[in-house]
């Protein structure tokens, strides 16, 4: 990715507060254990799940089988919303990023991401790579990577919003 601006939204922020950090923010997305992936159905109505993902190279990254509710609504609708954080009100920090789910296929991205997860979660969630996808359990799933259109943070002490541009 090229340069990251934050961008404090003062409306929404405590008069003392300064923008977050890009690092503060790809921390949250690096150590988060569970996110939340918005995505949007063919009738138009969202659908929410839990699940667990990756940043690789800052960039977002998540699985689902090929026969759940998320993977045929990304085949109709590519935008997505993830989101994590903390659920306490005065401390921690929020994060959500905005844009559209691209499928990954390249073998060798898959296998670099498949190391990742490995990593991050254990031999648990370990995948082998397929043609074009993870397999775990005889399973096919579909790996995508969240190009980013907005990213927000929302700071809690003091509170405040942040919204990253992305230049080249």
């Amino acid at each position: 990715m090229g340069g990251v601006q934050p961008e404090l939204d003062g409306r929404f922020s405590d008069p003392t507060a300064g923008p977050t950090p890009w690092a503060d923010t790809v921390q949250v997305l690096e150590e988060a254990e569970s996110y939340w992936l918005t995505t949007v159905r063919a009738d138009g109505r969202p659908h929410v799940t839990p699940l667990i993902g990756v940043l690789q190279d800052d960039v977002m990254h998540f699985c689902t089988g090929l026969g759940e509710q998320k993977a045929h609504n990304l085949e109709k609708h590519r935008q997505v919303a993830l989101t994590t954080g903390s659920s306490a009100w005065a401390q921690g920090l929020d994060v959500i990023v905005e844009g559209a789910a691209v499928r990954v296929t390249d073998s060798r991205t898959l296998q670099r991401l498949a190391d990742s997860y490995e990593d991050k979660y254990g031999s648990e969630w370990h995948f082998d790579v397929g043609d074009g996808v993870f397999v775990s359990g005889g399973n096919a799933a579909a790996v995508f990577r969240i190009e980013p259109a907005k990213v927000l943070a929302f700071a809690k002490q003091p509170h405040a919003q942040t919204r990253y541009r992305f230049t080249v």
